[in-house]
């Protein structure tokens, strides 16, 4: 696998050198009965060490950070090549202004918008996932990074169960902060009712089962190409590279529809070395 580019690029980053917008969260209490471990600290301040580096020092630049990760070591070549990806990567060239053909090859710098999180089954990966949306919330409101829309994905439906349960009890204790899901097959009626997806108080957050995810449209499954957003998604996968045979093809979905915005992946068992690379947190 692949060297952990980004990990080692925010340790030399001090997260108390950050501006305060980004240090001023709460980074200990979760609920009523649950705080967070100091791992689960860490893998938070480097997330969010990772986005002010994109956002603000890159000013969300995608070849001045990936030029940033080759200063820092990476040599490796992690570009789509179209004869040996072809299934997967024909999505792209409908897409061409974001993912511009050389060579016959579209260059890893056009998906270096990413960062993954490498833990741990049992880690409370979950927890971390909606203190990152509460993050996101909170630094959408304050101008910090670009107002995108917020989609939480997952293979399975019990893991998506978890995950709304888990946001069941942030809600009841965080009084301050309201996280509001909704099925992204309601996105259109949600985004017609709601012009202001983000307030003080009110964080909007799709989910659905990532395997549903598809270039076309028939009973659960839906067409990416009706959400696509422009790529204004802030996207969250826990373990949804798992699946069948589509699994290449889904994360390239995925990657488009988060081209104008951030795309976050957290995994016990991650086998693409792109993740690797990208890794922020290793648990």
């Amino acid at each position: 696998m692949s060297k952990l580019y980004l990990q080692n690029i925010v340790k030399d980053i001090s997260f108390e050198s950050l501006p305060i917008k980004w240090q001023g969260f709460d980074f200990r209490r979760f609920s009523k009965d649950k705080t967070l471990f100091k791992f689960q600290k860490d893998a938070l301040k480097n997330a969010l060490t990772g986005l002010w580096l994109y956002f603000i020092d890159k000013k969300a630049n995608k070849q001045s950070f990936f030029e940033y990760y080759k200063l820092n070591g990476l040599q490796e070549n992690f570009d789509y090549n179209l004869n040996r990806e072809r299934k997967a990567a024909k999505f792209l060239l409908e897409y061409d202004k974001d993912y511009p053909v050389l060579d016959n090859k579209i260059s890893f710098e056009h998906f270096i918008n990413r960062m993954s999180f490498w833990m741990a089954t049992g880690s409370g990966k979950t927890l971390i996932i909606v203190k990152l949306i509460e993050f996101l919330g909170k630094l959408i409101t304050e101008k910090e990074i670009p107002e995108c829309d917020i989609l939480f994905l997952s293979h399975r439906d019990d893991l998506l169960e978890q995950f709304k349960n888990h946001v069941e009890e942030f809600n009841s204790f965080n009084f301050d902060t309201r996280i509001n899901l909704k099925n992204l097959r309601d996105y259109e009626s949600v985004k017609h009712e709601n012009t202001i997806p983000f307030t003080k108080n009110e964080i909007t957050v799709f989910y659905y089962r990532s395997d549903l995810i598809s270039d076309e449209h028939k009973e659960k499954i839906v067409n990416f190409r009706n959400y696509d957003n422009n790529g204004k998604w802030y996207i969250l996968l826990d373990e949804a590279h798992k699946g069948d045979k589509e699994e290449s093809k889904r994360q390239i979905l995925y990657s488009i529809l988060s081209r104008n915005g951030f795309l976050f992946n957290f995994s016990a068992t991650f086998t693409d070395p792109r993740d690797s690379a990208t890794c922020v947190f290793d648990f």
